[in-house]
């Protein structure tokens, strides 16, 4: 039970179930008086420092080993003020990153997967969601909770993510901490401070012109202008007049449903207002108590009941940094009057569809001396609607608060409250959003490598990346494809020094761009980290092409990580496609020899290149190593 005085606070990476990095040591930071004396407990071990003139303080414990469940004690010297957290676990951490396929949880991805993850029930692995935030300056803290692999919970982890760490788990048999920050549709540029992104040669003028305007008061008037003209207002809280917020509503009219999810879920997709309600019981012994409300993430603007009463008002005028923010909020002792309680909640979204979306453990009701007696308030809720708007997408919102896709902002919202944190490395899927512009994803990758890594300051710690899965209509070979040279600059990425590559071109769907299939994705992450991270000699990438061979009538191809030789897949070699000086490619009869594979075409009497799964969704790509992993697409090529 995590207990803590208001004046000093830890931040809420050091929670209840937290996982600390074994091996290195670990900062413990949070606020106090300022320039107080600060001491940290942990597994036997204690480590003073001092807040700063601002109150923030740093604590290093030295490195400990793998082991727990520990209480974390933070004591103020001065004032005698404590903070504790239990059930904390000494292990490895690792940072999840990227795009919706990194984000998608065991909810989103199909039955069979909700399935074996409402089986799982593992206390040594550990998840902590930083919520999604668009928002400028950078954040010192995030509030989110740490959470144990059990169900129901775990239906809202990242799916990826957890296939890795049960993998990681499994084999070093120690605690295994994943700290999530991911948003579905976003670009590279997002994730990069503002210093790597000022200094990238391919975004150095388009970053100067955009920082031009952000000086410009005619940029941010046309802002607010085109965010009034694209977004609808709100029609206005008639069901307020109507008693909806009232105990007394009749509700038995509305629906119920399973809360934290989108309106989506429910069959809604389209923007508007919606009401949730929620009775329940409080304990006798909270009647006359100052409570605190929490809602979990609500995407987008709220306002807040309790028994008919208005607690809390977030958004307005189309603040977009509240987006998917949590709610937290005050209820005075002297409005609860009996341990009957009614919360009602109205929801506008102007945009997309909105709701109460959590996760669930975020969502509680509490004494405020008391968080560890805490009401969860996640499950049946009951809802109706009051204003349907219908689906509002706007043609395109322009840089700046509220859109995840400007420059830097995730790196200010999501990962700098995450620096401090001691990690063994990083897995990232993203670059879906960047296949427009692959000729600069490689530059910008391995700056974002090189800027994660510094900032950190652990050194060159593994970074681990998904190659895109196939996708769209299934074809040989597409000299066009914007997603086979996004793949080739995600492999190129691996010039950084301790890298490796998951490829996924097997597993993709042609109608999805979520393949359902996480799990041989999060496995094939923990092969790359247990040989990067912990030195085990084992197989961990499929073929990558080395260099190859002109011969009489054919080219042959050599490939590192081909532990037990090289196999074709279910029948001949496919999507091998073979071209000479005159830069035409025609399909070609390839086959392996041993730890090789010889290519040649008819059509071809003098190859110079060759290039192996080039398309969006290559059909039956199939060359393998002995480990059963497949090989990457590439081409021998530097042709435009």
């Amino acid at each position: 039970m995590q207990t803590h005085t208001k004046k000093l606070l830890l931040s809420s990476l050091f929670g209840d179930h937290a996982v600390l990095q074994q091996g290195v040591p670990v900062p413990v930071s949070g606020w106090a008086e300022p320039l107080n004396a600060i001491e940290v407990r942990c597994a036997h071990i204690v480590a003073r420092g001092m807040s700063n003139a601002d109150g923030e303080f740093c604590v290093r414990l030295p490195a400990m080993p793998a082991g727990g469940p520990y209480e974390l004690e933070v004591r103020n010297l001065e004032t005698g003020e404590t903070f504790k957290s239990s059930d904390v676990m000494v292990g490895e951490v690792w940072l999840a990153s990227g795009q919706s396929n990194m984000e998608w949880t065991f909810k989103m991805t199909g039955e069979a997967a909700e399935a074996h993850i409402s089986t799982v029930n593992n206390p040594h692995i550990r998840m902590l969601t930083v919520p999604r935030q668009a928002i400028w300056g950078g954040r010192r803290d995030i509030k989110a909770n740490w959470q144990t692999l059990s169900a129901p919970d775990s239906l809202d982890f990242s799916a990826v993510a957890t296939y890795f760490a049960q993998k990681l788990q499994a084999e070093l048999g120690v605690a295994i901490g994943i700290l999530n920050a991911s948003w579905g549709g976003t670009p590279v540029e997002a994730w990069l401070s503002r210093n790597a992104l000022s200094q990238n040669p391919f975004l150095q003028s388009r970053f100067a012109r955009y920082e031009a305007d952000l000086s410009d008061p005619d940029y941010w008037q046309g802002l607010n202008q085109h965010q009034r003209n694209a977004f609808p207002a709100d029609p206005g809280n008639h069901a307020e007049e109507a008693g909806w917020a009232m105990p007394s509503c009749d509700e038995s009219s509305w629906s119920e449903v399973q809360i934290p999810n989108p309106w989506m879920v429910f069959g809604h997709n389209h923007s508007g207002v919606f009401w949730f309600r929620k009775s329940l019981k409080i304990p006798q012994a909270w009647v006359g108590k100052e409570l605190i409300l929490k809602l979990g993430a609500i995407d987008k603007q709220d306002v807040s009941y309790f028994n008919g009463v208005q607690i809390g008002v977030t958004g307005k005028d189309f603040e977009e940094e509240h987006w998917n923010t949590p709610r937290e909020y005050t209820i005075p002792g002297e409005m609860v009057k009996s341990d009957s309680v009614t919360l009602a909640v109205r929801v506008f979204s102007f945009v997309y569809q909105g709701g109460l979306i959590g996760p669930m453990d975020t969502m509680c009701l509490h004494p405020v001396d008391q968080p560890g007696e805490r009401i969860p308030l996640g499950g049946s809720w009951r809802y109706q609607m009051e204003h349907d708007l219908g689906f509002v997408h706007p043609p395109g919102l322009p840089f700046g608060p509220g859109n995840p896709n400007t420059p830097h902002i995730l790196y200010d919202s999501m990962l700098k409250p995450l620096r401090s944190f001691a990690m063994r490395g990083a897995i990232w899927y993203q670059g879906e959003s960047n296949a427009d512009r692959a000729n600069e994803y490689t530059s910008l990758l391995r700056d974002m490598i090189k800027n994660w890594r510094a900032d950190w300051g652990l050194g060159d710690f593994a970074f681990l990346i998904v190659q895109l899965a196939n996708f769209r209509a299934a074809s040989d070979y597409d000299s066009s494809s914007t997603w086979a040279r996004l793949r080739e600059a995600q492999l190129q990425a691996l010039q950084e020094p301790n890298t490796g590559l998951a490829v996924a071109i097997d597993i993709g769907e042609a109608a999805d761009i979520h393949p359902k299939n996480k799990k041989d994705v999060g496995e094939r992450l923990a092969l790359g980290a247990l040989a990067k991270a912990y030195a085990r000699d084992i197989p961990y990438s499929g073929p990558i092409y080395r260099n190859m061979v002109l011969e009489a009538k054919g080219i042959r191809l050599f490939f590192d990580h081909a532990s037990g030789g090289l196999l074709a897949k279910d029948g001949n070699l496919k999507t091998f496609v073979i071209a000479g000086k005159d830069r035409v490619f025609f399909p070609a009869e390839a086959s392996v020899d041993g730890y090789s594979v010889f290519v040649s075409s008819p059509q071809v009497p003098f190859p110079e290149a060759v290039r192996y799964a080039w398309a969006d969704n290559p059909e039956g790509c199939n060359l393998f190593n002995g480990a059963g992993l497949p090989a990457s697409p590439f081409r021998t090529d530097n042709w435009l």
